[in-house]
């Protein structure tokens, strides 16, 4: 039996608060976050301080979106993004299946070597949760540093016409999560899935006339969990079971 309701956040969906980095880029931008893609997930962005852009590329070219307070800009699966900070760049980010892009399903465009498997991959990412700030930091900036020079390879690739270095990354990509996808579909299955079929009982609850789910009604709310952790595109409040 379907539950009539869903207790999550609306559509299963997650959220944080981002606060791009300002460390000026390898190529002299202001500052900017890590480029990288999501493999079942698509993200949204809706911009609440500063300006900047979201750089994308896939296998149509690439393109950049310019980001004012106001604007609300997504992408789909497959999408290489980076954020770019022109000054006080802060973004609410809405993710797809309960924000599983923050938990796991990002794939850095790192050097091909570093993408052979989970453990070599696992590695060049790693932020050392133990150590102080300032080493937090720099390992942050160093594999944004080496994440956007691929990044830039592969568009240089693309934009003269060979599409294998962005082919390859993205099989790369798709090796890299394959032992992780039971986990991510039980994480749907508890989420969006959920989700739609709570409003679909519900639906077929109000044509016979039944209203009895509305009586179990309730309010949730939460704050930040963690504040200021180094993300793949900036400082993150991370917000527990949304």
């Amino acid at each position: 039996m379907v539950s009539p309701t869903y207790d999550g956040f609306p559509a299963a969906v997650g959220v944080s608060r981002l606060t791009v980095y300002d460390w000026p880029t390898v190529e002299g931008l202001p500052g900017g976050g890590t480029p990288h893609l999501h493999l079942t997930c698509s993200e949204g962005y809706v911009v609440t301080a500063g300006r900047g852009a979201v750089q994308t590329l896939t296998t149509s070219g690439f393109e950049e979106t310019p980001l004012e307070p106001g604007t609300v800009a997504w992408f789909t699966p497959g999408t290489i993004h980076r954020l770019v900070n022109d000054g006080g760049l802060e973004i609410t980010v809405v993710m797809q299946n309960s924000g599983l892009p923050e938990a796991g399903d990002a794939i850095l465009t790192l050097p091909q070597d570093r993408l052979t498997d989970p453990d070599t991959y696992a590695d060049a990412i790693r932020i050392p949760a133990d150590q102080p700030e300032a080493e937090q930091a720099r390992a942050a900036r160093a594999r944004r540093d080496l994440a956007t020079r691929r990044f830039l390879a592969l568009r240089e690739a693309t934009e003269r016409g060979d599409p294998e270095p962005l082919a390859a990354f993205q099989r790369a990509a798709a090796a890299l999560v394959r032992p992780r996808l039971d986990a991510w579909e039980q994480r749907w299955r508890e989420g969006a899935h959920a989700a739609a079929e709570a409003t679909r009982a519900q639906l077929d609850a109000l044509r016979g006339e039944d209203a009895d789910h509305l009586t179990a009604a309730r309010v949730s709310a939460t704050g930040p969990a963690a504040r200021g952790r180094f993300g793949m595109c900036g400082r993150l409040a991370v917000y527990p079971g949304i």
